[in-house]
């Protein structure tokens, strides 16, 4: 536990942030899904949708630190490559 003030207010900022980020992970989450949905389904134009409003989601929560900027730009590469094959 804690010992000091400080520690204790470090203690409440993490466990806040924590909480917040588990959420917004949880979301990115989601939207990958529904990607992956889509493409599993073998509709392009709603793969392709669902993969435009997930891409904005993944940059924010990259920017948040939520997701590490390389890990965002590799789940947005390899998403993007899976969408493309199903055009072709």
């Amino acid at each position: 536990m804690a010992n000091s003030k400080q520690a204790r207010k470090r203690a409440r900022q993490s466990e806040g942030r924590r909480v917040l980020k588990a959420s917004q992970r949880s979301m990115v989450r989601t939207y990958v899904k529904r990607v992956l949905k889509a493409i599993e389904g073998g509709d392009h134009a709603v793969a392709m949708t669902s993969f435009q409003k997930a891409q904005p989601i993944i940059d924010r929560m990259a920017d948040k630190d939520v997701l590490s900027k390389r890990k965002a730009a590799r789940l947005k590469s390899r998403l993007n490559a899976r969408v493309k094959a199903l055009a072709a």
